[in-house]
C-alpha cells in the first residue's frame, strides 16, 4: 500500500491509509498534545482512545512484581499506542508512557472499532503494524537475554532514531539504564564507546546519531531482523525528516 499522497499527517499509517479509510477516520481525529510522562495506557483499565503518534516516543512498559520496569515495546510516527482495540479486546497489562514528549491525534476504541468492522483494507493495515510490533516487543526479549550492553544500545538507539524527525535523541542515561533493564552506569561506559567510535555524540540528555550505517553495522542482528519483517508486511513511507 502506497502513501496517500493528499494526506496531510505525519503518522506513517495515517499517510498509508487509503483515501475511503482515511475520511472514514478523519472525523473522529483529535489533535493532543503529549508531554513526556504522559500515560497513554494503563494497566488493565479499559482504553478510552487510540493514539496515532505524529512525534515523540511511548514505550510500553513491563513490571515485574517488587522489581524495576522494563520497557517491551515502542512506538513513534511509524504506528500507535492502543493495540489491545485493534486485536480484538479492550486493555492490556502493560503502562504505555510517552518518553519523549510530542504530539499526535486520538480517535475513541469504539470509533476505531467500528470503522475496522466497515473496512476490510483498514483493519488489515493496522493487524500488519500489530504483528510488527509484537515482532518487535519478541526480538527485544530475546536481545535483552543475549546480547551486550553496547550492541543492544546501538539497536535501541536505531530504533528511536527511526522515529524521530532528525538525529537528535533527547534521552537520559537513567531512561535508557531503565529502558535496557541494566544499570546506569552500563549504559554510560556503552554510550563513551560509541561516541569513541564517532557513531554518536552524546551529551546531556541527548544523543545525536552522527554516522548511521555504522551504527546500523554495530547492532546485534535483532535491528535487522525486525527491519526486514517490517518492510515485508507493512510498506510504509519513510519518517519525515527536518532538513
Amino acid at each position: 500500500m502506497s502513501p496517500n499522497p493528499g494526506g496531510s499527517f505525519v503518522n506513517r499509517l495515517l499517510a498509508a491509509l487509503d483515501p475511503p479509510d482515511l475520511a472514514r477516520l478523519k472525523p473522529h481525529l483529535e489533535p493532543v498534545h503529549l508531554p513526556v510522562g504522559t500515560v497513554l495506557l494503563r494497566p488493565d483499565e479499559p482504553i478510552e482512545h487510540v493514539v496515532f503518534l505524529e512525534s515523540g516516543l511511548s514505550s510500553d512498559v513491563a513490571m515485574a512484581e517488587s522489581d524495576r520496569p522494563v520497557e517491551c515495546g515502542l512506538a513513534g510516527c511509524e504506528g500507535l499506542v492502543g493495540l489491545p482495540i485493534v486485536l480484538g479486546t479492550d486493555r492490556g497489562i502493560h503502562e504505555s508512557v510517552m518518553q519523549v514528549g510530542g504530539r499526535g491525534h486520538r480517535i475513541a476504541a469504539a470509533e476505531l472499532r467500528r470503522a475496522m468492522e466497515e473496512s476490510a483494507s483498514l483493519r488489515n493495515l493496522l493487524l500488519r503494524f500489530a504483528h510488527v510490533f509484537t515482532a518487535q516487543s519478541a526480538q527485544s526479549a530475546a536481545c535483552n537475554a543475549r546480547h551486550a550492553i553496547d550492541r543492544r544500545l546501538a539497536r535501541w538507539l536505531l530504533l528511536a532514531h527511526d522515529r524521530m524527525s532528525d538525529d537528535k535523541v533527547p534521552l537520559t542515561h537513567e531512561y535508557l539504564a531503565l529502558m535496557l533493564g541494566v544499570r546506569r552506569a552500563g549504559v554510560t561506559v556503552a554510550l563513551h564507546e560509541l561516541e569513541g567510535e564517532k557513531l554518536i555524540r552524546a551529551g546531556r540528555g541527548m544523543i545525536t546519531v552522527t554516522d548511521r550505517p555504522r551504527l546500523e553495522a554495530r547492532s546485534c542482528s535483532c535491528y535487522r531482523i525486525v527491519q526486514r519483517e517490517a518492510e515485508r508486511v507493512l510498506p510504509l513511507g519513510p519518517t519525515i525528516r527536518a532538513d
